[in-house]
């Protein structure tokens, strides 16, 4: 049994080979695992869930989430008929009928079928001046790189000798009816290291790609260039986001005479421009005109004094202990955050009068649940301030409410039931962590316990992204409805209280999140939930770091380990694919300060024979472009090495960095993980 690679020896890999994603040997490889997986778990027990969860994903009971662009709502809809999905458009008065009646435009089945493409749906910008052309993104399989065409609403049918750009991770916007504002890794030397463009074009109808006129440029080694038009400024005004690392950017406004112009800010924040105000929140704390404002604070500067180095602004929001901004934006002039008072969300709506801005609060939000608010209109210039709301609870489905101002939010849609909540309780804990440090988690379930409850774990618990109590069907459908107990943890490295929290959990403090997380495990046990070989746990992309190193760390907590999509080796994760761009979160292993402490959680290098691993199934898709397959192909490898037999694999030929690419695929990825987790820890 070789151990290779080992913490001494790194960089010596057997299994380096699994890195080729469509070879001939590599895939045979692949089929033998996804054949073994199958012989075991695809039981009636297997495709009973499956095909219920496809059912729900399937329903058109769901709520269609449109965006109103002038007097038609569009929206992007996946069914049993429509597998790959249909864009279409309706009236806002019929949507807000019992039985909306939809105009098709875009039939991404159909469209499959007669270019013979395996096309999944990225996303559409529509024309805002004519009502009839759109830019449509198209994937191969679901990757992130797109085919870019323009679309003809009137005709319903691609413009011939339209816009039109070969793969590549693309974005795109309109200047004006013949022109676009292009963002694209397509083309010779356009590319940064992290396979993202590193130019902004001005591309002309009729004009080829690469004699584009370069508006913007950065260097290859930062992470990208992006850009977008502000349409609220006259004339509209272009600016780009110079993205130096995953955390960090330089702001740019490019002139009427050409030339471009840095904004003097620092990098490390997040900004929201409408027309002459500029929106700011940094990541860390910063001091101005001897003022020092907290990390997560939101300040509101005036562009052109800003431009002449005059710091003018105005303070909106500073956090309190526990308190945090999750995401802010602009509502026709009026500046919207969306906070987390200590997991509560809370929605602020503000307006200036006499030179001042002045705060309400949306009332009546659930204190334990998800709340997601975005403008109606596709356009900040609209005129409008008709907010959308999304509001749900674990054990309550969605429903959306239209916020207009002056008025009450009023429904308009309501989800569906997909499990029996019967009975279950939603309730918020804290567990201490290594370093003293307090962790919440959400348990939803029985409101007793008998203290051998199955119990599945979520965590993530990276990139300042917040894990959440949302409505999920697949854990209530196949665990909850049939009896178990669900947490839903809030490890450091998420957003959930801002910056600080993400700073603690990022780097070197890595490893702490995944010490919050064996935490959450070893609480639940202390509180008589249940017994560590009843916890199954689920993690995905940097999720799948943290369950890796529940297999390596703390193998004694869990009872199963259901890995999903996920990175592992942390000695070469900068060299696949889209990893050099997360250098800023873990670190670079090709420093020797940064490989002191990234060889500590990259489990691929920890795990050993003779340990009394749990179960884990590890399963990835082929057409992830993001996070290589190679991390879970290769981490399978090693363990079978090793003789750790329960260790099994699953991949799908499609499907991007998600669990597939519609949703038959979607659900037979989740029943699979399901199903397994439940075998493993005897509950079935």
């Amino acid at each position: 049994m070789t151990a290779l690679p080992t913490l001494t020896d790194p960089d010596n890999d057997p299994h380096l080979w699994l890195e080729e994603i469509e070879a001939e040997k590599v895939l045979s490889w692949v089929a033998e695992q996804n054949q073994r997986t199958l012989e075991k778990f695809d039981t009636p027990m297997f495709r009973e869930d499956r095909d219920a969860l496809t059912a729900i994903l399937d329903t058109d009971q769901r709520i269609p989430y449109v965006r109103r662009k002038g007097e038609e709502l569009h929206h992007f809809w996946r069914d049993k008929t429509h597998e790959r999905g249909i864009w279409r458009r309706t009236t806002q008065a019929s949507y807000q009928s019992d039985n909306p009646e939809w105009e098709i435009l875009l039939d991404v089945d159909a469209l499959a079928e007669a270019e013979g493409e395996d096309w999944v749906f990225s996303s559409l910008n529509l024309n805002m001046k004519n009502n009839r052309y759109a830019l449509v993104r198209l994937s191969r399989g679901g990757s992130d790189a797109t085919v870019l065409r323009e679309y003809d609403m009137k005709n319903q049918e691609f413009v011939e000798d339209g816009f039109f750009l070969e793969e590549s991770k693309t974005a795109a916007d309109w200047i004006n009816e013949d022109t676009l504002l292009l963002t694209s890794s397509y083309g010779e030397n356009m590319a940064t290291t992290s396979g993202y463009g590193r130019t902004a074009r001005k591309w002309k109808r009729g004009q080829p790609v690469e004699e584009a006129e370069v508006l913007f440029e950065t260097d290859a080694d930062k992470l990208a260039v992006w850009s977008w038009i502000e349409k609220t400024r006259d004339p509209q005004t272009i600016f780009f986001t110079e993205q130096l690392s995953f955390f960090d950017i330089n702001v740019w406004m490019h002139g009427e005479d050409g030339t471009n112009t840095k904004l003097d800010l620092p990098t490390d924040i997040t900004v929201n421009v409408y027309n002459e105000h500029i929106a700011v929140m940094r990541k860390s704390d910063w001091e101005l005109d001897g003022q020092v404002y907290p990390a997560g604070s939101v300040l509101i500067f005036q562009l052109k004094p800003l431009l002449e180095g005059n710091h003018v602004h105005d303070v909106i929001f500073e956090p309190e202990d526990r308190i945090a901004v999750q995401y802010f934006f602009w509502n026709n002039g009026r500046p919207v955050l969306m906070l987390l008072d200590n997991l509560e969300p809370k929605i602020k709506l503000f307006s200036k009068e006499n030179d001042s801005w002045n705060a309400s609060q949306l009332p009546d939000l659930p204190e334990v649940g998800v709340v997601h608010t975005w403008r109606f209109d596709t356009e900040e210039n609209s005129g409008n301030d008709d907010l959308l709301l999304d509001v749900q609870t674990p054990i309550e489905p969605s429903t959306l409410y239209l916020w207009e101002d002056g008025k009450a939010p009023a429904v308009l849609k309501r989800a569906p039931k997909t499990f029996d909540a019967d009975g279950l309780n939603v309730s918020k804990h804290e567990a201490v962590s290594t370093d003293g440090e307090r962790i919440p988690y959400f348990q939803i379930g029985p409101e007793t316990s008998d203290g051998n409850a199955p119990v599945h774990m979520l965590g993530y618990g990276g990139f300042q992204m917040s894990e959440l109590p949302y409505y999920r069907s697949s854990i209530g459908k196949l665990w909850l409805e049939k009896g178990g107990t669900s947490v839903i943890t809030n490890i450091r490295g998420g957003g959930e209280f801002g910056p600080e929290w993400h700073e603690a959990g990022k780097r070197e403090k890595k490893m702490l999140s995944h010490d919050d997380f064996a935490a959450i495990a070893a609480d639940i046990v202390t509180r008589g939930v249940t017994t560590p070989e009843r916890i199954a746990a689920e993690g995905g992309s940097n999720g799948g770091i943290l369950i890796s190193n529940m297999l390596t760390r703390y193998p004694e907590r869990f009872g199963a380990l259901f890995c999903t999509i996920p990175l592992i080796d942390m000695r070469r994760y900068n060299k696949l694919l889209a990893g050099a761009s997360w250098v800023a979160e873990y670190g670079d292993p090709d420093k020797a300060e940064d490989w002191d402490y990234l060889q500590h959680y990259s489990a691929y290098h920890n795990v050993e024979a003779g340990s009394d691993y749990p179960p884990i199934l590890i399963a990835t898709t082929r057409k992830d472009d993001r996070v290589h397959p190679g991390h879970a192909r290769k981490f399978t490898a090693k363990l079978h090495a090793l003789g750790h037999e329960e260790c099994y694999y699953h991949e799908l030929d499609a499907g991007g960095h998600s669990y597939g690419k519609n949703n038959a695929e979607a659900a037979s990825f989740s029943a699979l993980g399901f199903n397994f987790l439940r075998r493993m820890i005897g509950w079935e």
